[in-house]
């Protein structure tokens, strides 16, 4: 079997709640999913086809290409039907491979025990088959494989991936409590931002949703900013087919005229770490960066989004501290922003409380700690509703 041409069940994995946007990226891109669920979408296609997927998804942690189903009562059962799958049409036996596994097995309660499981009949079936046997180890840089095992039913994957694919890759100094990539381009895209006109992002840290905003505005992929997958170290991979594949993802790229990205912070720092991940994306020049409190942030006219990842706080103290920040939020968005949409991604909906402003919509995300909520704000011109910004909401206060 070649596994780059022959199609099989394809499970793209992502982090909570960033599923539907997982799902819109790979329709963009012309597949057609067969099941979405809460941590991922499944499709069919062939191992080419991962290739363009980890090129080109914003959203995604892995590519997982199944190689067989098969059901298991206890380790030896996986342990047997792994030994028989023909990893020497796979593997290279001078090579490396990593094993990673999910499993919910009464027989198994400790998982590295059978990823040494797993690594055992690959080693062994190599060396019975070549007389020689890859390394393996940790290290998720080359061969990744990945075994499902829930209940009785077990099915072993190739991880196309390797590294996770959350991470952009453009992002060398994460700065303090940084948001994953994939989980600020899926908040952008949960937003009504055109990608044409002004996006602002006060408080930017590191400036991970500046940065964001901007490849999705031009069309940059996180592809543009990796250059070793785990389907690159399976045998078979065509480099050419590659190389084709990449120069497409370089050709998608535009240029949008006009488009005005603002990103403030008050830490010199900040300002420092954002200007060189976002030299390394290539978008440097694009943003206007500038050190000051945010209610110096410049608001562009015209409308647009300006969004807000404030500090949560985590002990009473800082809570009560950041009850004056949320609240001069508010007053920031009410007085500068009008005609603007405004965001707040916040995993305190307590402090929310203290914005003084009504959401239009609350639209769920997780973070590897928090539930957490991306608040949308309309922010009239004039006196359209009201003199006050406020928009109606099902839902009521935040």
């Amino acid at each position: 079997m070649n596994v780059f041409t022959t199609p099989s069940r394809i499970v793209v994995t992502c982090n909570k709640r960033l599923a539907p946007y997982l799902e819109s990226e790979i329709r963009e891109l012309g597949f057609k999913p067969t099941r979405v669920f809460a941590t991922g979408v499944e499709l069919r296609g062939t191992v080419n086809d991962c290739i363009r997927l980890n090129l080109q998804l914003r959203c995604a942690s892995q590519v997982h290409y199944s190689l067989k189903e098969f059901t298991a009562d206890n380790p030896e059962h996986v342990y047997r039907n792994i030994h028989s799958f023909p990893w020497e049409k796979l593997l290279d036996e001078k090579g490396y491979f990593s094993v990673t596994s999910n499993v919910d097995h009464p027989t198994v309660n400790n998982s590295l025990f059978i990823n040494v499981k797993v690594k055992d009949a690959v080693v062994d079936r190599m060396r019975k088959q070549t007389g020689e046997r890859p390394d393996s180890g940790p290290l998720a840089d080359r061969v990744v494989i990945h075994l499902y095992w829930r209940d009785n039913k077990a099915e072993l994957f190739l991880d196309t991936s390797g590294e996770t694919l959350a991470k952009h890759g453009y992002r060398k100094i994460p700065g303090k409590a940084p948001m994953l990539e994939a989980l600020a381009a899926a908040t952008i895209m949960a937003t009504r931002w055109d990608r044409r006109s002004a996006f602002v992002n006060p408080m930017c840290g590191s400036s991970t949703l500046a940065i964001e905003a901007l490849l999705l505005a031009t069309n940059r992929r996180p592809g543009l900013y990796r250059s070793n997958y785990s389907f690159m170290h399976v045998k078979g991979f065509d480099e050419a087919f590659y190389a084709n594949e990449y120069r497409r993802m370089e050709d998608q790229v535009k240029e949008v005229p006009g488009l005005q990205v603002i990103a403030t912070d008050i830490s010199e720092d900040a300002i420092h770490v954002s200007r060189v991940n976002a030299g390394i994306a290539g978008v440097e020049k694009m943003i206007s960066f500038r050190v000051c409190d945010f209610e110096l942030t410049d608001v562009p006219e015209g409308g647009g989004v300006v969004y807000f990842n404030p500090e949560y706080g985590e002990r009473l103290g800082e809570v009560t501290a950041l009850e004056a920040t949320y609240a001069r939020v508010g007053d920031f968005l009410k007085k500068k922003c009008k005609g603007y949409t405004g965001y707040i991604f916040t995993g305190n909906l307590d402090l929310a409380k203290k914005i003084g402003l009504r959401a239009s919509r609350r639209i769920e995300f997780y973070t590897a700690k928090l539930d957490c909520r991306l608040l949308e704000y309309e922010l009239y011109e004039g006196s359209k509703r009201s003199k006050e910004p406020v928009v109606r909401s099902k839902e009521g206060d935040v």
